[in-house]
């Protein structure tokens, strides 16, 4: 009787490993994988990846991701410093990527992007799901997932993503198969290139609000980051990337420069600074004024750079061996990429692959 038992146990200990596995493949097979499709999507994930520390950390939304460029500060400055930013990456969640952050490294400085306290409610699934999908799983992800859910998600279904990609059967194509275990890097420490050309055409008039105030929740975990970071020893800095679109109150604007001075932190509204920064709308952006090409990157990375080396004790790791070394594959990922893309211009006359 034992013995029958006891092959029955090994029979379903089997089973349950066999089924584990399927579920496990099934699921790498079916999460979208954002490689030539919204490749920001996959921008989240490569953080892990890093094999060096950084100190020098931004947090926030497409206004981080395509604005500044670490490779930029690196070969500048000698600042180390990556970009954990995704679209439209709410408050709350910029709060949550930091603090899953700080279990593998403590920067000298975060950096903030503060468009995203424009909203102080949950805004859409599939933009949570290309900021939270790429954190591995820990008490940081579960605290995002809480936080951004909308009505209609359900906590289980970012645990176990094979719960809402199940129906993703019709959508499969051979880059599902290519990249189910290994992705292309998109991202240069987690800044997105773009080279192409798209002067401003004009926006329309701004809306005017009922009420210019912050949201409570923003406001709550703006909060949390400060005191995360002084708990940490580490300088939050404040910032408003240059763009034209989506358009930043003036009356916002004022909160946030309340909040900096009450607290003595550092805020810059690069907008009102892109004049002195040498943006140019007519050659610095890439898509009509909402974000910059690597023109209008590279001349912000410069000036925020030469700030950071003035103002924080920060260290110039050109002249480290083992940085040096990370560093010169960095670079030459980032002026391939470059060309790459110069090239596809000139042959199809638009990017076609990032």
């Amino acid at each position: 009787m034992k013995k029958k038992i006891a092959k029955r146990a090994a029979v379903l200990a089997v089973f349950l490993i066999v089924m584990l596995v399927v579920l496990y493949l099934l699921q790498r097979l079916l999460m979208p994988k954002y490689m030539s499709d919204i490749p920001e999507g996959a921008m989240v994930e490569e953080y892990y990846q890093e094999t060096t520390d950084h100190e020098v950390l931004f947090v926030g939304d497409c206004e981080v991701y395509e604005n500044f460029s670490p490779i930029t500060l690196y070969e500048d400055y000698g600042i180390t410093s990556y970009i954990r930013g995704s679209a439209q990456q709410l408050t709350w969640q910029s709060y949550y990527l930091l603090e899953d952050a700080l279990r593998y490294e403590t920067p000298k400085v975060v950096v903030f992007n503060v468009l995203a306290m424009k909203y102080n409610e949950p805004q859409s699934e599939a933009y949570n799901r290309m900021s939270i999908d790429g954190m591995k799983m820990s008490s940081s992800k579960i605290g995002a997932i809480q936080a951004s859910m909308t009505e209609e998600e359900h906590m289980l279904d970012y645990i176990f993503p094979i719960l809402r990609y199940h129906s993703r059967w019709s959508d499969l194509s051979m880059e599902d198969v290519k990249y189910m275990f290994h992705k292309d890097k998109v991202s240069h420490n987690g800044y997105y290139m773009r080279v192409d050309v798209r002067p401003v055409d004009g926006f329309p008039e701004p809306e005017k609000l009922s009420d210019y105030t912050l949201g409570d929740k923003a406001m709550e975990y703006l909060d949390r980051m400060r005191l995360l970071c002084e708990e940490k020893g580490i300088d939050l800095v404040l910032v408003k990337s240059p763009s034209l679109y989506p358009y930043w109150y003036d009356e916002w604007d004022e909160q946030i420069a309340d909040y900096a001075e009450e607290y003595g932190l550092d805020y810059f509204n690069y907008e009102k600074l892109a004049p002195e920064i040498g943006i140019d709308y007519n050659t610095d952006t890439y898509d009509a004024g909402l974000h910059m090409n690597l023109s209008g990157a590279e001349k912000l990375s410069k000036y925020f750079g030469k700030y950071l080396v003035e103002n924080y004790d920060l260290t110039d790791y050109r002249e480290d061996p083992e940085y040096q070394e990370v560093y010169a594959e960095k670079i030459r990922f980032y002026e391939e990429m470059e060309e790459a893309q110069y090239q596809e211009l000139e042959e199809y006359g638009e990017i076609i692959s990032y």
